[in-house]
């Protein structure tokens, strides 16, 4: 059976974690470890999380749960460490507010990669689509970039055409690419580039589920910096894909925002 860990990164994240709790328990997948890598919280996150623990003993299938806090240097420096740590076959970043899109996803995901593929040469990376929902969790749209068809790391020349939380990547190559802590705000959209760059030299496959895997909440740390994130996704782009294809990607992105209004 195919095992995923599910990493969620907190910090000072009371007022959302239930929701994100919540939703990794009522996974009726059966192999799941939930890793929850916590920088110290000083509100009522742990007390959310205790709960959780003390929820989870009751079930008939009980999700493992692992728990480390300790200080770290920001919220890509804890995801290093959640790769690091993880012991399932793929990771999957689900931090606080976000949720899955419903309780089979898990399910259906693994599902999919049994039917298709050997065990030898799974995917390296398993993706979908995600809905946009607010702070209590309701739903607000669709996310306006659909995942492509056929991914591949120059797909993301049009911007993060794949949201991190829909971009389950196998741990073993998530492994040999680590956040760069250079960024603070796009260090999700330089490692997914990568990761498609690595398993593209390795022949492996990006798999498309044609699913909505995540609710995820639209007010995260990139979009309240959204400027900020925007200059760091120029940097990333251009050391990718060169300086001119930079430029005239944010060029066709200013085009697309006026035609929009």
């Amino acid at each position: 059976m195919i095992k995923f860990t599910v990493a969620t990164v907190t910090y000072n994240a009371g007022k959302t974690i239930g929701r994100t709790l919540e939703s990794v328990s009522r996974q009726d997948h059966e192999a799941v470890e939930h890793l929850i890598v916590d920088g110290c919280s000083t509100d009522n996150t742990m007390v959310e999380i205790h709960h959780y623990v003390e929820r989870n003993t009751d079930q008939s299938h009980p999700h493992a749960i692992v728990l480390v806090r300790e200080p770290d240097s920001g919220l890509y420096d804890a995801m290093n460490k959640a790769i690091q740590q993880a012991k399932g076959d793929y990771i999957i970043f689900l931090n606080a507010g976000d949720k899955f899109h419903s309780d089979t996803v898990l399910t259906d995901v693994a599902a999919q990669i049994e039917e298709r593929y050997n065990p030898t040469r799974r995917p390296a990376v398993v993706y979908g689509e995600t809905d946009l929902v607010d702070d209590e969790g309701r739903f607000l749209r669709h996310r306006r970039l659909q995942a492509p068809k056929h991914l591949q790391a120059s797909s993301f020349l049009g911007g993060m055409m794949v949201c991190h939380q829909s971009f389950y990547v196998r741990t073993d190559v998530a492994r040999t690419e680590a956040y760069d802590l250079r960024f603070r705000f796009s260090a999700d959209y330089d490692w997914c580039i990568r990761v498609m760059q690595r398993a593209e030299r390795r022949h492996l496959t990006l798999h498309d589920t044609g699913l909505v895997l995540t609710d995820y909440l639209s007010e995260g740390m990139t979009t309240r910096n959204h400027r900020q994130s925007l200059l760091e996704r120029f940097r990333i782009m251009a050391h990718h894909y060169g300086w001119a294809k930079a430029i005239a990607a944010h060029l066709w992105f200013v085009v697309r925002a006026v035609v929009r209004r």
